[in-house]
């Protein structure tokens, strides 16, 4: 029964999330009209960037607009990741409701769960949308795409990335500002993951700094599974480094986060933002 109790409980936070984002239906419109004009940026630039050089770095198939198509849609989970946390707390703490959250019998995990559902399944939107202008509008090839590889490498992908962003609503709790590592961890993310150019292309040490990131590995196993239709076997590696990321860091980010919220109710500096 208690499994139960905590769904009910995440899945009631994803309706609250869901139908308030309902009451300003005209964001959503403009969302898609947003992916449109990315999606067309990428594909001119990829015309322009295009050559012989470039298509024998890229590692699948020698095709800049998909490589970077991938990149940029799947590199959005790991900064929403780092933002809805914090949204999370900051939008409790304006509605007067921040306290009352976080003294109630819910589990602090399970509160996590339900503050990340619908923000997750929102960016799983659009990531379709994104995909889906690709293919009608710009050759994106879906052929040979291994769908059920690309979810499993998206489900463990969030729960890594999950991780950072409880850690920087921990620091946000005890230092009432958003985290500087949160803006250096990104920066680094954005230079060496190989959202926009390969990680080959990097110095060897880049390359090193490169392994340590999640998103390097989520990158490289979603373009392999969209892009060349790599089977599980071939994505398996990948995923593996992926749960040990969520494996380690979950723990550590629920419980630095546990202790920030102790130091804040001690000191009295819960709701001060």
């Amino acid at each position: 029964m208690r499994p139960l109790r905590t769904l009910r409980k995440v899945l009631a936070c994803f309706r609250r999330d869901l139908a308030i984002a309902r009451s300003y239906r005209g964001a959503f419109v403009y969302e898609i009209m947003e992916t449109l004009f990315g999606v067309a940026t990428y594909y001119y630039l990829s015309r322009f960037v295009q050559s012989d050089e470039l298509s024998r770095v890229l590692p699948a198939g020698g095709d800049y607009f998909a490589f970077a198509l991938v990149g940029v849609a799947f590199y959005d989970y790991m900064t929403v990741s780092f933002d809805l946390f914090e949204d999370s707390l900051q939008q409790a703490r304006q509605n007067g409701t921040l306290e009352a959250l976080l003294v109630t019998e819910t589990s602090l995990a399970t509160q996590l769960a339900g503050a990340c559902m619908y923000p997750f399944a929102l960016l799983a939107l659009r990531t379709v949308v994104y995909i889906g202008w690709g293919v009608l509008l710009f050759g994106f090839p879906v052929a040979e795409a291994n769908w059920s590889g690309a979810l499993l490498v998206l489900v463990v992908s969030i729960a890594s990335f999950a991780a950072l962003g409880v850690f920087s609503a921990a620091h946000l709790l005890l230092f009432k500002r958003g985290s500087p590592v949160r803006w250096l961890f990104l920066g680094v993310a954005g230079l060496v993951s190989g959202m926009i150019y390969p990680v080959s292309v990097l110095p060897d040490w880049l390359q090193i700094v490169a392994r340590f990131i999640p998103v390097t590995w989520s990158l490289e196993a979603m373009r392999g599974a969209l892009l060349e239709g790599a089977p599980f076997a071939a994505l398996w590696p990948a995923i593996q480094i992926l749960l040990l990321f969520a494996v380690v860091l979950l723990p550590l980010a629920l419980g630095a986060f546990s202790w920030a919220l102790r130091r804040t109710r001690i000191t009295g500096t819960l709701t001060h933002f």
